[in-house]
């Protein structure tokens, strides 16, 4: 599922300082990801982003699940 998604991201130094964004855009993941949410209606997302397809939003999403599966979780040492 995710490399589906792939395509539709780009992460170019000339663009956006490296950020990820959507392809052919200067429309970042982190926005996309922070207006989900926020809960606000993908329509509203589509209508506000014009140069946006709904695999746009699902594209930013994958990617953020991408990060977060590779991240390392350690454990905090509690207190006795």
């Amino acid at each position: 599922m995710l490399d589906r998604y792939r395509q539709r991201i780009d992460v170019n130094p000339q663009v956006m300082a490296g950020k990820p964004v959507i392809k052919g855009t200067r429309i970042p993941i982190e926005l996309i990801v922070r207006l989900v949410a926020q809960g606000i209606p993908e329509q509203d997302i589509l209508q506000d982003y014009p140069r946006l397809q709904r695999e746009d939003i699902q594209a930013a999403l994958w990617y953020a699940v991408a990060l977060l599966s590779h991240e390392e979780v350690y454990p905090l040492a509690t207190e006795a």
